[in-house]
């Protein structure tokens, strides 16, 4: 039976309800649970669980909703007293924080009246107007959010253009400002390498490979992953690669894309060649068969931080560096275990792991389109589980290891499958121990599928480094002692899953060709506020996810917490009628 709570004007972030949701749905005789707020999204949401009532028609935005599923009454009240020791815990830890929280932006500006950032992690609904409030306060912006209409992404980016400002975003995971990681993000060294990418997974994973390699990073500057659309026309990408062109300390630009619009990429490729400095360049999905001029394009995310680490330590570049760099291990399987399963929190990690496994079976073109599917082709399987499809009133994999475990779950029980390819990403915002949280389950495959007579290897990458909260060697050592098969980079395990099955991928061998078109004359001339972000520790207005906070206030940035409410209850018609007012 269901049992609906709707507590008015009780608005938590999304991240902690996910959490809170997770927590109750271990407790027993709970069949089933749904804590979100009562946004028209969210109602959805209620819907396709099967979980919506009539009580929940007239939740507004701002009040939490909470709906049971137990066949015992009296289990509603210990689920309520849980509620409130979960949100009475999280009150009693904002009160023991280092820095200021406020509920207006005019409060924000005056707690921190040199604030040069704003994070915007509201629902998507509402995070392009709040990063106009942000832009009309001439602060840069980094949009998390998802679910922001491209129509209003390229106004607010033509917005920041103009001033002289940069919008990273919208759905930018990862930022790096002066060694002050931002949202998603690894504690990477600081050094002479700018990074710049339509991509958060990749940037994590080309930052992290920088650090392993010995190297250093300036900037990472996260675009949001529709940047490079015709609709976008790279706005942020072309400012940014300008502002790290003029940056003194950044000697070597690394650029990260996925698949983008042909004459959007031809506009900034010719950018790239107008730049002095050597420039590393990754269009995932493409393949390369030569460098130009100081443009040296790569194959693999990791061959793109091994270029860019040899360019700025005066290396002779290699005409290949996508070869297995470890022995590949033995394996027992049964003549009809031939496939992987690739089930990755990241998103672009996925992408390259599907663009390789291709490559491997000689697939050509494959069909990316299926929802949550990178590739699905004679039982290979490559899913992006923080696609929107697998997150919906869940938190992100990143965060939360059990819609992963279900899917391992999944793949084992497929006859085919051989070998299960994963990625475990740390840093700020990730799980704090995720390798943990995963054991159990594969521990617990591994013996069900050995009393049935069959192995089931599970290869993976780490992306981290030694500096990040979780500690990468622990994390390392955990999976390890289970058995996981662990490489250096991704394309390291997605090439010894493999070559476990006996499928190589053949690289081409690079070499540096001319220019296919002279260099075009550029002004790199950067506005103050560009070079103020370049060059000083981030201030940062953080609105929406407290957890943000964290990674700004332990690397040195100065941050205050704008405990975000939406307008007029969330009321569409009242929220037009008071900013017109206004």
């Amino acid at each position: 039976m269901l049992y609906t709570i709707v507590k008015q004007n009780s608005y938590q972030d999304s991240v902690n309800l996910m959490l809170l949701t997770n927590k109750i749905s271990t407790m027993e005789g709970v069949n089933k649970v749904q804590i979100m707020m009562g946004t028209p999204a969210n109602k959805d949401i209620f819907k396709t669980a099967g979980l919506f009532t009539d009580e929940l028609e007239g939740a507004a935005s701002n009040d939490m909703c909470i709906v049971v599923d137990t066949e015992n009454e009296e289990k509603i009240q210990e689920v309520l007293d849980e509620v409130d020791n979960y949100l009475s815990n999280q009150a009693i830890s904002a009160g023991k924080e280092a820095f200021e929280t406020v509920n207006s932006w005019d409060k924000a500006v005056n707690a921190l009246p040199d604030a040069n950032i704003a994070i915007i992690s509201t629902p998507g609904q509402y995070a392009a107007e709040e990063a106009e409030k942000a832009l009309d306060r001439d602060m840069h912006v980094m949009i998390f959010s998802d679910n922001v209409t491209i129509e209003d992404e390229r106004r607010i980016k033509e917005k920041a253009h103009e001033k002289g400002l940069l919008v990273m975003g919208p759905d930018a995971g990862t930022v790096i400002v002066s060694g002050v990681p931002l949202a998603f993000a690894n504690v990477v060294k600081t050094g002479k390498i700018g990074v710049i990418g339509a991509s958060g997974t990749g940037i994590q994973e080309v930052t992290t490979e920088i650090d392993r390699l010995g190297a250093g990073v300036s900037h990472a500057i996260g675009t949001g992953g529709r940047d490079l659309s015709d609709k976008i026309g790279a706005i942020t990408m072309l400012d940014g690669l300008r502002a790290l062109a003029q940056h003194n300390q950044t000697e070597v630009i690394t650029l990260i894309s996925k698949p983008p619009a042909k004459e959007v990429r031809d506009e900034v490729v010719q950018l790239l060649h107008s730049i002095s400095k050597p420039v590393v360049a990754i269009f995932l999905g493409e393949e390369p068969h030569n460098h130009e001029g100081n443009v040296y394009y790569a194959n693999t995310l990791e061959e793109t931080a091994a270029i860019a680490v040899d360019l700025v330590k005066g290396n002779p570049i290699k005409s290949n560096y996508n070869h297995l760099e470890d022995e590949v291990p033995s394996v027992e399987l049964k003549p009809e275990q031939k496939t992987i399963k690739g089930l990755y929190s990241g998103g672009t990690l996925g992408y390259e792991a599907a663009t390789l496994i291709s490559r491997g079976l000689n697939l050509g073109e494959t069909d990316h389109h299926q929802a949550g599917y990178l590739l699905n082709a004679d039982g290979f399987e490559v899913i992006d589980l923080g696609d929107d499809i697998y997150t919906q009133g869940k938190p992100h994999p990143m965060i939360d290891p059990d819609t992963r475990i279900q899917f391992f779950q999944k793949a084992a029980q497929d006859e085919s499958t051989a070998i299960i390819l994963f990625d475990v990403v740390l840093g700020y915002g990730s799980h704090d121990d995720m390798a943990g949280a995963l054991l159990p389950g594969i521990e617990k495959i591994q013996q069900e599928t050995k009393a049935n007579g069959r192995n089931v290897y599970f290869v993976a990458t780490v992306c981290g480094t030694d500096q990040d909260p979780q500690g990468i060697d622990e994390q390392k050592a955990k999976l390890e002692k289970a058995g996981v098969i662990l490489r250096d980079s991704n394309n390291q395990a997605t090439l010894t899953a493999l070559a476990m099955l006996g499928i190589q991928v053949e690289e081409v061998e690079k070499e540096v060709v001319p220019a296919k078109a002279e260099a075009a004359n550029v002004d790199f001339s950067v506005s103050e506020a560009i070079e103020r972000l370049l060059n000083e520790k981030p201030s940062v207005v953080n609105v929406g996810l407290k957890k943000f906070t964290e990674s700004i206030t332990a690397t040195g940035g100065r941050v205050v917490q704008y405990d975000w409410r939406p307008v007029a209850g969330g009321n569409p018609r009242l929220r037009k009628i008071l900013s017109l007012l206004k």
